[in-house]
């Protein structure tokens, strides 16, 4: 009777193993394919990988010391911060760009670089987080990617002096990538 009961602990103890091996975590975001000016620097690892949907707007201005010259012009972004199972885990908006857990801690940033994210695009980006405000999920942030992106670019339409003050939202998609110190 021992025996058997030995022979079952055994064979229970085989399938535990077997089904934590199938629920491994998942492997960790790697920035190895990213240009270096955005690769976050060594010191740092990855504490949250999500994922920004929403909106940019643009709005239609005067360029700076060309007269008669117009541009469509970066005003901010509103976007919702999801996880890779789709949960709403935060929020990105501005001016000043701002990013902000569910759990109400938020920091702003100041960027370091920029790399070609491809045609339709907006580019790649990587910033260094200034000191978080709140106790939570964004404490200790030193740096953020933005990667993967989807849209987002200046709008196509005509910028000039019959529409100055004209404002455009387009939609876009990004990985936001945040890191701790290690």
């Amino acid at each position: 009777m021992l025996f058997k009961s030995t022979l079952a602990a055994a064979a229970a103890l085989a399938l535990t193993a077997c089904a934590s091996n199938m629920s491994a975590p998942a492997m960790m975001y790697s920035q190895a394919s990213l240009p270096d000016a955005v690769k976050v620097p060594a010191g740092n690892k990855v504490a949250l990988e999500t994922v920004g949907v929403g909106q940019i707007t643009y709005e239609c201005r005067a360029k700076a010391n060309m007269a008669g010259q117009f541009e469509w012009v970066f005003v901010g972004p509103d976007a919702k911060l999801l996880d890779r199972s789709g949960k709403q885990v935060g929020k990105y908006y501005g001016p000043p760009a701002t990013w902000e857990a569910m759990d109400g801690s938020k920091f702003t940033a100041t960027q370091l670089a920029v790399a070609p994210g491809g045609d339709g695009n907006i580019p790649l980006q990587l910033v260094k987080a200034n000191p978080a405000m709140g106790m939570g999920a964004m404490s200790g942030v030193t740096y953020t990617q933005r990667v993967a992106t989807k849209g987002g670019v200046a709008p196509a339409m005509a910028c000039g002096g019959t529409n100055v003050g004209a404002k455009q939202i387009v939609q876009y998609q990004a990985d936001y990538i945040f890191y701790k110190a290690s």
